[in-house]
């Protein structure tokens, strides 16, 4: 039987059902495979992204709008991409595909957040799906790094904290080798581990400067209702509903609501109080630097969290954790966007001191470097202006190889 002949199908015409596959190298595009069903407009959207003329189509031909057929002859030829512009085409994406990643599953965790009271199955297995997708995207690479994403909000939601929270731990529990199931459990944890401050009143959660006593006493009374709430679906492992109701735990027994100690507190609890800590201190209006926020846990929280979860918490960040600005060895300032092998080449959003010249550099290609760490009062207005420094610090998956040639 003769092959069937390949079916170019112009970007034009791509939608949700087919199935295609991309002329590309799996080197030049985000995806895992080569081969695509297309689920989402986001898929469309990132596939135009990709400088290509035309994918092959393999599957969903009859949901096509029938229209004259295109000769493949008069299809402009793929350009062979340099492969320094290419390497820059694919961190582009990466941080691309990392931020629409990122509001995806904020936007998931808020639909299942609101089925928890009418729909409690629903909403379980929603989160479930979720977890799954976030692990996925984790293991697309071998050796995940972080992205800096954003919500395009001053303070963090309940759910954005959960997803940046969830992605932090999941990279610690990945460098201590849990096992999947463990791994689920602290995902699934994360994703509801302040769901009980939505029986908090918005004037004490919202509030800016010091709460009263009273209030810090209502405060505190989150992961009782949140394990309330979530513990009566009876779906939920025990190990999620451990980290529900313990992730204010410290291992010196100065947590609450139980004041545990040591090993009673789970391992998946303790590396979840660990990264609640530290993205609330990214969160906090006089440290929104992930240089600071370490610097706070070194400082205040010695012998709270454990030392070797402390080290993995240091070793995924790197020195330059994305989010942090910095000042580059040809005096231009950056906002650095994602980890690297290269601790002291990470990729930057950059700009000239004033603010001018700005655009996303790889300090790899470079023969430049990370000098030092800055203070946003060091910044001029102009660079202030160009690298946001004020806005929050959220983490999501690196799900694109950056292996970038010296």
């Amino acid at each position: 039987m003769a092959r069937a002949e390949q079916v170019h199908l112009p970007l034009a015409k791509l939608q949700i059902g087919i199935t295609i596959k991309l002329p590309l190298s799996w080197k030049n595009h985000p995806f895992l495979f080569n081969r695509i069903q297309i689920k989402e407009e986001v898929q469309i959207e990132l596939i135009k992204s990709l400088g290509i003329p035309y994918v092959i189509l393999l599957a969903g031909e009859e949901l096509l709008v029938e229209e004259e057929e295109t000769s493949t002859e008069e299809l402009p030829e793929i350009k062979k991409i340099d492969p320094e512009v290419d390497l820059k085409l694919q961190v582009r994406k990466s941080l691309r595909v990392s931020q629409q990643r990122f509001i995806k599953s904020v936007n998931d965790c808020r639909t299942a957040f609101s089925k928890t009271g009418s729909d409690p199955e629903g909403a379980y297995h929603s989160s479930v799906a979720l977890v799954e997708e976030m692990l996925e995207h984790m293991s697309e690479v071998e050796l995940p790094e972080l992205a800096l994403v954003s919500a395009g909000e001053s303070d963090s939601s309940i759910t954005q904290h959960g997803i940046s929270v969830a992605v932090v731990a999941l990279m610690i529990a990945k460098a201590m080798k849990l096992n999947q199931s463990d791994m689920r459990d602290i995902a699934l944890g994360c994703l509801y581990h302040d769901v009980g401050k939505l029986k908090v009143p918005d004037a004490i959660r919202r509030k800016k400067g010091a709460l009263t006593e009273h209030e810090v006493n209502f405060m505190k009374m989150h992961p009782n209702y949140g394990y309330d709430m979530v513990s009566k679906s009876g779906l939920f492992p025990e190990q999620v509903l451990n980290i529900i109701l313990h992730h204010h735990e410290f291992i010196d027994g100065s947590g609450y609501p139980d004041g545990l100690k040591g090993d009673k507190i789970p391992l998946t609890t303790q590396i979840v109080s660990l990264s609640n800590d530290f993205d609330q201190q990214l969160w906090a209006e006089d440290v929104r630097s992930p240089q600071v926020a370490l610097g706070y846990l070194f400082k205040n929280r010695a012998g709270k969290h454990d030392k070797e979860l402390m080290a993995c918490l240091v070793q995924i960040l790197g020195i330059y954790p994305p989010g942090t600005i910095v000042q580059l060895s040809d005096m231009s300032i950056g906002k650095v966007m994602m980890t690297t092998k290269e601790v002291k080449q990470p990729q930057v959003w950059a700009c000239e001191p004033d603010g001018s010249e700005s655009s996303l550099r790889f300090l790899m290609q470079e023969k430049v470097t990370v000098e030092q760490v800055l203070k946003v009062e060091e910044l001029s207005g102009g660079a202030i202006k160009v690298l946001q420094p004020e806005m929050g610090i959220s983490f999501y998956f690196n799900g694109v190889p950056n292996e970038l040639p010296v």
